[in-house]
């Protein structure tokens, strides 16, 4: 190299790294890393030729990394292609290029370490590259498949259906830019083959599946031998065959798994940072047989490979917890095979591993953590009571604040009732008191994380009022954010000011903590605090399992909870028994309607579900009464006052109308006046509110109707709005809403009520905050019926009324009677109106005494008109 100058070392450099992208022989490189280095010593600093070898520098580097996987080669390329794009001028043709290199090294950061901040600026640098390179460069179809690779990893990462669909858009529009026999088209087959993976993972539909096994077939067949990405061809191949096989159960597809992955492992050198990928693939295949065939001996390389998958993993790699979880799964099967203890040690301590957040993606550390869970209810010895504790701890993470409301509901979705299962395991243990906090932390997830943005700071105010004008702040913006429709004045967010958000405001809450006294600021309540909420009597929380139910019961002034074992009641009766409501609420046409239509005759006989209100009666209610001593009450105008909060499937059952109606005093209401909760968090953050003055009532709908009596201090609405309808629920104390509701079945988030010029939905409710409220009457339809998927969400009108500041809700379970709605709603007004307040009990007992009106009425057996009416909250 003596005697050359810079220029001509840059030459021999650029030669030996072409030479490299042709051959892959990593001399070449090394040669081209070495010229290069030269010559950027000798380069004056002011050169123009710089900007160039800095360029090529930062490209040499992340060539190594990409072959060796070593952290200094990629920390090499980002300084470099930084100090490139700091020196150079945005009119230079070449810096959409060098913002695209840019892209890709924050993409292999986030790759390396798995962090969101890397992502999301891998994103914003890939995105600007883009949009400057103009229609027709040749660079476009690259510029694409960049930005495809990104949304790939973050809808990877998060789950959010938008990065999907975009990964998808982009990915196509690489492939439909490149010609035929382009050296990148295998790539660009390859990547739309993960897009569509990942899309048959979202939604199931096998046709994606099969569009997946198309592309990525196509990439293996374009691809040469000897190509040094002939090995992640078949490794990609081999996952898509691994689920098609697990979808279809073809054992054709499943010998191709083992097949693809084996190449894989096969072609790949020993140096490779792929190399504990394709360990960890093959492992998965040979698992797979030996469940489909039970030869011993693919259980045992099934081990092997996770063995060696773990070991050569680096430490902090994202993909550490799932080496970790396939080890503890093959560990587990060894075990049931040997009985050998070492290898249920080995099960247990990998299980461990596999569900503490380190640098894995949360939504895949907690999937780990609650496999781990559900076996422990097949094999006791996994120690199911830690299982769930992690599953427990890492849901906010998984469920976490930077995704959108829409996207932690879906994402809720498929966790299957993890709150109930988690409650089950500690009563199981007798762990009453955990079974407890365990359901309060995991159940009405999004509901919590909403009333924790907008807890008030007056503590924190009084000692560190900076601070704490700092978190108010940034929890208002990113409640506003997570909405998926923010109101038309608000700032537009992005997915990565809502992560940023996420972030600062977790960043926040840890300073906030460290302070003196504040160790346990917004933290999940113990169970302390929760018993608490048996203010004016016994709450009961019923946690319906597939296999039996329980009640956990809270009585006044005791410091325990109760348990009552309900082993006659299963979460398949529930099931049940929603099933005949359904259908019965379908021949009477209150089920599901948009606007009601004429009411039915009232001498049409009713379909009878006296089966299902005696089968609650005598296998869940009546046991708890007799539980709680309250069967042999004999004072009808002074009975007690049961707040129930149901869970699973039993939460859309009518516990306050159980009864055998053909025995006497066999009726829950003969007994107890019944209330409901969606949480005992929402039964404490309630204030009961009494004012010196007859409440100031917003009626919006028909305020007076002829036959009965005025509601006093209510203003008639003619032209209701929906910013006006708000507006006027700040001035007024209560508000009734008459006017038609409607529950959304495929999107209960886009539930709501009917005004002149729109809806106002579940979304906008549930963003306001009012202060000092008290009663909500939704005289509408179906403002309490939940989503059958998230049973535990309480996704509903009323729940959204309590969210935004009403600690008392009346509402109905489905849609009423034009006639019976102004009777019931008359009868409660005049008894609330006379004690000026709710908060203790005062609503119930209003509606408890005017559906035994409406009762006594229209006839006991006319089921379908008075059960709905219920009271919501304290």
């Amino acid at each position: 190299m003596d005697g050359l100058d810079y220029k001509d070392l840059y030459k021999e450099g650029e030669f030996y790294h072409n030479e490299f992208r042709r051959s892959k022989n990593l001399d070449d490189l090394e040669k081209a890393i070495d010229y290069g280095n030269r010559a950027l010593e000798l380069i004056p600093s002011e050169h123009l030729d710089l900007l160039t070898l800095l360029s090529c520098l930062g490209a040499y580097h992340d060539d190594r990394y990409r072959r060796l996987g070593k952290l200094d080669d990629m920390e090499k390329s980002m300084e470099y292609d930084v100090r490139a794009l700091e020196i150079m001028p945005e009119t230079n043709p070449h810096f959409p290029n060098q913002l695209a290199n840019i892209g890709v090294s924050y993409g292999l950061l986030y790759q390396r370490f798995g962090k969101v901040d890397s992502l999301n600026k891998a994103i914003k640098y890939k995105s600007r590259a883009l949009k400057l390179t103009p229609d027709g460069h040749p660079d476009l179809p690259g510029r694409y498949a960049a930005l495809g690779v990104s949304y790939v990893d973050r809808y990877q990462r998060l789950g959010e259906g938008d990065d999907l669909n975009k990964s998808i858009e982009y990915n196509s529009r690489a492939l439909e830019l490149t010609p035929d026999g382009h050296l990148d088209l295998p790539n660009r087959h390859a990547a739309l083959g993960v897009s569509y993976t990942d899309r048959y993972r979202r939604l199931k539909k096998v046709a994606d599946l099969n569009k997946a096994i198309e592309y990525k077939s196509r990439a293996l067949e374009l691809t040469p031998e000897n190509h040094p990405d002939l090995s992640s061809r078949h490794a990609t191949l081999g996952v898509s065959y691994t689920d098609r096989y697990r979808e279809l159960g073809q054992v054709d597809d499943l010998n191709k798994a083992v097949k693809h992955s084996s190449c894989a492992l096969e072609l790949t050198p020993d140096d490779h940072p792929d190399l504990p990928s394709r360990h960890a693939t093959l492992g998965v295949s040979y698992s797979d047989r030996y469940r489909r065939t039970g030869k011993l001996l693919d259980l045992y390389k099934s081990f092997e490979h996770d063995f060696f998958a773990l070991n050569l993993t680096p430490d902090r790699h994202p993909t550490l917890s799932l080496r970790h979880f396939n080890l503890a799964v093959s560990s587990h099967e060894l075990y049931l095979y040997t009985s050998d203890p070492d290898c249920l040690h080995s099960s247990l301590d990998s299980f461990r591993k596999a569900s503490q957040l380190l640098t894995g993606a949360a939504r895949d550390v907690f999937n780990n953590a609650f496999q781990w869970a559900k076996l422990t209810s097949k094999y006791n010895y996994l120690n199911p009571i830690e299982a769930f504790r992690a599953v427990v701890d890492l849901l906010p993470h998984f469920i976490w604040l930077g995704a959108t409301t829409s996207q932690r509901y879906h994402d809720l979705s498929l966790v299957e009732n993890v709150a109930v299962r988690a409650a089950s395991a500690a009563i199981r243990s007798s762990e009453y008191s955990l079974a407890l906090e365990w359901l309060e932390h995991a159940r009405c997830v999004v509901w919590n994380q909403s009333l924790m943005l907008r807890s008030p700071l007056d503590t924190l105010e009084s000692s560190y009022p900076a601070l704490a004008a700092q978190l108010r702040e940034t929890a208002k913006q990113l409640h506003h954010a997570s909405s998926q429709n923010p109101a038309p004045s608000s700032v537009t967010y992005s997915s990565e000011h809502r992560h940023q958000l996420a972030k600062e405001y977790d960043d926040l809450l840890a300073q906030v903590r460290k302070l003196p006294g504040f160790e346990t600021f917004l933290r999940p309540m113990e169970v302390k605090e929760l018993l608490k909420t048996a203010r004016y009597g016994p709450v009961v929380v019923i946690n319906c399992h597939d296999a039996h139910c329980d009640a956990l019961v809270i009585k006044p002034g005791k410091d325990h909870v109760g348990h009552l074992a309900l082993s006659d009641y299963t979460e398949e009766k529930a099931r049940n028994a929603r099933s005949q409501i359904d259908t019965m609420l379908r021949n009477k046409r209150l089920r599901e309607r948009g606007f009601k239509p004429k009411a039915l005759p009232l001498s049409e006989p009713e379909p009878d579900i006296g089966l299902v209100l005696a089968s609650l009666w005598n296998e869940v209610v009546k046991p708890v009464l007799d539980y709680l001593g309250y069967l042999d009450n004999d004072a009808p105008n002074d009975l007690p006052h049961v707040t129930w909060c149901p869970t699973g499937a039993i939460t859309f059952l009518p516990l306050h109308a159980a009864g055998d109606y053909g025995q006497p005093r066999s009726r829950v209401f003969d007994h107890v006046i019944s209330s409901y909760t969606p949480t005992l968090n929402a039964l404490l953050s309630s204030v009961p509110t009494v004012l010196d003055r007859p409440p100031r009532v917003l009626a919006v709908g028909q305020s007076i109707t002829p036959g009965h009596s005025p509601l006093q201090g209510v203003t008639r609405e003619l032209e209701s709005t929906t910013a006006t309808v708000l507006a006027e629920m700040e001035r007024y104390d209560w508000v009734h809403l008459a006017c038609h509701a409607h529950q959304n079945i495929m999107n209960p988030t886009k539930s709501g009520f009917y005004l002149h010029d729109g809806t106002l939905d579940l979304v906008t409710i549930t963003q306001r905050s009012f202060k000092n409220k008290g009663l909500a009457f939704l005289s509408a339809c179906q403002t309490a019926t939940g989503d059958e998927r998230l049973p535990d969400e309480a996704i509903h009108l009323a729940s959204g009324m309590m969210m935004a500041g009403y600690p008392s809700v009346v509402a109905s379970m489905w849609s009423v009677m034009d006639e019976d709605a102004p009777f019931v709603a008359d009868k409660v007004y005049e008894m609330l109106m006379k004690a000026g307040k709710v908060g203790n009990g005062e609503a119930g007992r209003a509606v408890h005494y005017a559906v035994a009106g409406l009762r006594e009425k229209v006839g006991e057996k006319e089921f379908g008109r008075w059960v709905p009416y219920i009271h919501i909250g304290s």
